[in-house]
């Protein structure tokens, strides 16, 4: 009797190798992980003024004492077109500042700042060191809780030690006792977004947590002419 032609089908293997894939995913969550990274060296936390219904009221806020409050005014170079964003250069920045009320009889206390900043934060002619004398006892006692924050002392976790850090810094930052400045600033129509932002700074590496941007005042304006600033007519 014959045998029966059988036909054997071959089998495959129908394991995947996901090694690829493996390769792939490490490459992505490296990707991502950088990007992190990045993103959270370009955040800032700016303190704002509390809004809380407990807080000063804002007709308060601007009657403060003289020895506190601190005018800036921001006044850049006239530019042709109007971008939004428009840089100015900063040696045709020009800042002025005035502490308490403005004395336009003589002028005494309108002042103008060489910069923002030298290098040397013992140089009262630039607003960085003018900044750090008048807020310098709520600096010292922020510095202290830091180098607790630095030493995790608050907490091991370090979210929670984050956390508490910013909390006692903003205690801090709101105790009317220190005497804290109160910096109204005040741009030109020249000044720029850029150089409104670098102020705006100035707060955050401050510690200033009481601040306002406002339009120009007649007696700004009149106090700028008399030393040759010529504004652009409103809404040039």
């Amino acid at each position: 009797m014959a045998k029966k032609n059988l036909s054997h089908q071959k089998k495959f293997d129908t394991r995947i190798d996901f090694t690829p894939m493996v390769d792939m995913n490490m490459l992505l969550i490296t990707f991502f992980m950088l990007c992190t990274t990045m993103l959270k060296s370009q955040t800032l936390k700016i303190a704002l003024p509390t809004n809380n219904d407990d807080s000063k009221t804002e007709q308060n806020q601007n009657q403060a004492a003289e020895s506190q409050a601190i005018t800036i005014i921001i006044d850049g170079k006239e530019v042709d077109d109007e971008r939004l964003g428009a840089r100015s250069n900063p040696q045709d920045v020009k800042f002025y500042y005035y502490e308490g009320q403005l004395n336009l009889a003589d002028l005494s206390n309108f002042k103008e700042a060489k910069g923002i900043t030298s290098g040397d934060n013992k140089n009262m002619n630039y607003l960085r060191s003018i900044f750090m004398e008048k807020n310098k006892e709520a600096l010292k006692l922020i510095a202290v809780e830091k180098k607790k924050w630095e030493k995790h002392q608050f907490s091991k976790n370090d979210a929670a030690n984050d956390s508490l850090y910013q909390a006692a810094a903003t205690k801090i930052r709101q105790r009317d006792d220190l005497h804290p400045p109160i910096v109204m600033i005040k741009p030109t129509g020249r000044a720029s977004y850029s150089d409104v932002v670098a102020i705006l700074d100035e707060m955050q590496i401050n510690n200033i947590s009481r601040f306002q941007i406002e339009t120009l005042s007649k007696d700004d304006s009149t106090a700028l002419a008399k030393r040759g600033v010529v504004l652009p007519p409103v809404g040039k």
